[in-house]
């Protein structure tokens, strides 16, 4: 679903077109993807984002499966496919849960990957053990 948003610039009113997800719910003010021209921003998603609400605390494999479901689902919005994603980021809560993360990783992309940086922070919105965002360009 894509929505615009008025915003006032100096006077100057403009619109900004933003993107939401059927399958899952944000945990603040957010979009979940904004359109920037040439590159649409994906807003970070975690499992305990899913409408679902399924509890599935320490299964990192299933949550990053999710994160992905959520940013493909705002991708498919944007009338992008994860082949236009050039950047991504993951957040860990414990770089223990890098291998199982990254084994869900490898399948949702093919060379050339995405750049990524994928860093541990203390802790995530709702509980999550992973929150994936990325950065998509629109084709030439």
């Amino acid at each position: 679903m894509m929505g615009y948003q008025l915003i006032n610039r100096g006077g100057i009113m403009m619109a900004r077109k933003a993107y939401e997800v059927k399958g899952s719910t944000a945990s603040g003010p957010y979009s979940a993807a904004v359109d920037a021209g040439d590159l649409v921003y994906l807003s970070g998603q975690t499992a305990m984002n899913s409408a679902s609400a399924e509890n599935i605390s320490g299964d990192i494999g299933a949550q990053t499966e999710l994160c992905f479901d959520h940013l493909f689902e705002a991708l498919e919005a944007a009338n992008l496919t994860p082949d236009d994603i050039v950047k991504v980021n993951v957040y860990l809560t414990d770089m223990k849960y890098f291998s199982a993360m990254n084994e869900v990783y490898a399948t949702k992309f093919s060379k050339p990957y995405p750049a990524r940086t994928c860093v541990a922070v203390l802790a995530l919105p709702l509980g999550a053990d992973v929150e994936i965002e990325a950065i998509a360009k629109k084709p030439d």
